[in-house]
């Protein structure tokens, strides 16, 4: 195919050399015949040294055409295509999907965004209010980043330094450049509300600090800690710490957040949660208190972290936050949920007259296989808008009355993906349009997945890597073999290589899936990648690039690419 490829504009001059040669030989033989049918009509010299001279011109011209397309390779304009349909020379490597992200990431790591740009966030720069396909972000070329959230109204990013940048009309309604505010704080990840940005440091510390400019210009200042001992000077912004009760040697290690709320997760594996909005407070029960509302909550500030102790006999290790309901995973295996189920994003039955569970409960994934044949154990959460997803790793276990002999596939891992929530616009990947959906239904798409192992020699389960779920879209990276015969002498560029799997489907009315088309996908569909080159006809299948080693201003990076689906936007960014 290759080949193919590469030999047409080869064909395009012959086809246009062609003509040229046909012609030549009819002007020599057309004398001849009306020299032969009048024979008693005796040409004059004259006429016919013209004659001749003309037919040795055109045949010279042929032969002297042919020559150069011969040793010229027909890059003359007039051996062209016809003009709309002219194809430029490709690179054959351009051509292969598996190495166009991986060139692209190697060469030039960054950011690449797409959909609503009302406010914006997609496009600073650009007018476009929707942008269809994957666009380089160019403020963030040649960066990469610890962590990047993106929204509707207003972006942020961690540069590798642990500095935070901000854009958006969220942010500042007249200057739409990315700004660097918080700084100095080594943050290593963070999380968006309606109107903050909660951002976690490398130590454990939980900074609170609005998203708008204005407010962080002229909203309370903090004391800060100085270099010289006892001479504490004042911070230059507006922000927040907040201060879950602590053990001895005990830290945040993970955040996350809904558009009120925001859980903190701890390295022994509690939970606290905290109010995030300057205007709203929890009413929906996403904070796992029983009780708690604005007017039975304890004396202090409104955003105090409160302690999920529903969940203190469980070490939780995966926290993840909807628009207003919150999963937590335990070790085990257990997910537990709490918050808004108005949309059934809890997974267990709606109730009008109580549409929300403020008490953290077990979410039976048992009943999801019946017959009791498989051991189900939950390997991941990911949750936004009003929607829930998780993967199950299903065994094959011995059922009631089976004999071991006779069930061939005893032991056997089956990995599932389930999902639960508002699927009106196909957000449930189940490939139905569904307003509620309250009991979880499996994404066949992205369930009994596996592939082959060379090194084990054996048939392995594809799990989900990584998914990201915005308010009506979702993105799934699979976890599948990115290399089937790599030795260890190989280098990225050298090595033949696949990047992971990514799945979009959901919403699209502002084009944030991708596909450079507005309809809805209610199943999980492959997205092109951004041509390198607009002139190229060359178009590949979007892959994510596994942990490797790019060049950053000379220097040899470790990094990967990840993917960030938020309120009608996406984006994918070169992550340390």
């Amino acid at each position: 195919m290759l080949k193919s490829q590469m030999r047409r504009p080869a064909t395009y001059s012959v086809l246009a050399f062609r003509p040229l040669r046909n012609s030549a030989a009819q002007s020599l033989n057309a004398p001849r015949s009306r020299f032969a049918s009048s024979r008693s009509e005796k040409p004059s010299l004259s006429s016919h040294w013209i004659r001749n001279s003309l037919g040795f011109a055109v045949t010279g011209t042929a032969v002297f055409l042919g020559y150069s397309y011969m040793t010229d390779g027909g890059k003359e304009a007039w051996t062209s295509p016809p003009e709309g349909t002219k194809k430029e020379l490709v690179d054959a490597n351009d051509l292969q999907a598996q190495f166009i992200q991986e060139k692209r990431s190697l060469k030039s790591p960054g950011v690449y965004t797409w959909g609503s740009n009302v406010y914006r966030v997609v496009d600073p720069g650009s007018k476009d209010t929707d942008i269809k396909t994957p666009r380089r972000f160019k403020y963030f070329d040649g960066q990469v980043l610890r962590d990047l959230k993106i929204e509707e109204k207003c972006g942020a990013a961690i540069t590798e330094n642990g500095d935070l940048v901000q854009w958006g009309q969220a942010f500042s309604e007249s200057d739409f450049k990315p700004t660097a505010t918080l700084t100095g704080k080594n943050l290593i990840s963070l999380a968006l509300s309606e109107s903050r940005i909660i951002a976690l440091s490398s130590d454990g510390t939980v900074y609170s600090l609005p998203t708008s400019k204005n407010a962080q210009i002229a909203g309370p200042k903090s004391t800060e800690s100085s270099w010289v001992p006892f001479w504490p000077t004042q911070s230059n912004m507006s922000y927040r710490i907040l201060n879950p009760s602590l053990k001895l040697g005990e830290k945040v290690t993970a955040i996350s957040g809904g558009l009120e709320h925001v859980l903190l997760l701890t390295s022994s594996g509690r939970v606290f949660s905290a109010a995030s909005s300057t205007e709203n407070y929890p009413s929906l029960g996403q904070l796992g208190v029983e009780g708690l509302t604005w007017s039975t909550r304890p004396k202090g500030p409104a955003d105090t972290c409160h302690e999920v102790t529903a969940l203190k006999d469980s070490k939780i290790v995966q926290i993840a936050c909807g628009d207003y309901h919150s999963l937590a995973l335990s070790k085990d295996g257990r997910m537990f949920g709490f918050g808004d189920n108005s949309f059934g994003q809890l997974g267990v039955d709606f109730e009008p007259e109580r549409p929300f569970k403020d008490a953290p409960f077990l979410i039976k994934v048992q009943k999801l296989y019946s017959r009791n044949l498989y051991l189900p154990k939950v390997t991941s959460i990911a949750a936004g808008g009003a929607n829930t997803f998780f993967s199950v790793d299903a065994k094959r276990i011995l059922g009631y009355e089976e004999e071991a002999a006779t069930v061939h596939d005893l032991g056997k891992v089956t990995t599932d993906t389930w999902s639960c929530g508002r699927g009106i616009w196909g957000t449930l990947g189940n490939g139905r349009w569904v307003h509620l959906q309250d009991s979880p239904t499996k994404l066949k798409a992205l369930s009994g997945m596996s592939e082959y192992d060379e090194k084990t020699k054996q048939m392995t389960p594809i799990r989900i890597r990584a998914m990201s779920v915005g308010t009506t879209h979702v993105s799934a990276i699979l976890d599948n073999k990115t290399n089937v015969s790599k030795t260890i002498k190989d280098s990225l560029d050298q090595s033949k290589d696949w990047g992971y799997d990514v799945l979009f489907w959901g919403g699209n009315e502002h084009f944030q899936l991708g596909t450079g088309k507005r309809s809805n996908q209610s199943k999980p569909t492959y997205i092109k990648a951004p041509p390198e080159n607009k002139k190229t006809q060359a178009e590949a299948r979007l892959q994510i690039m596994p942990r490797h080693k790019g060049k950053v201003e000379k220097r040899n990076v470790s990094m990967e690419q990840r993917v960030e689906c938020g309120r009608h936007v996406s984006a994918i960014y070169s992550a340390v």
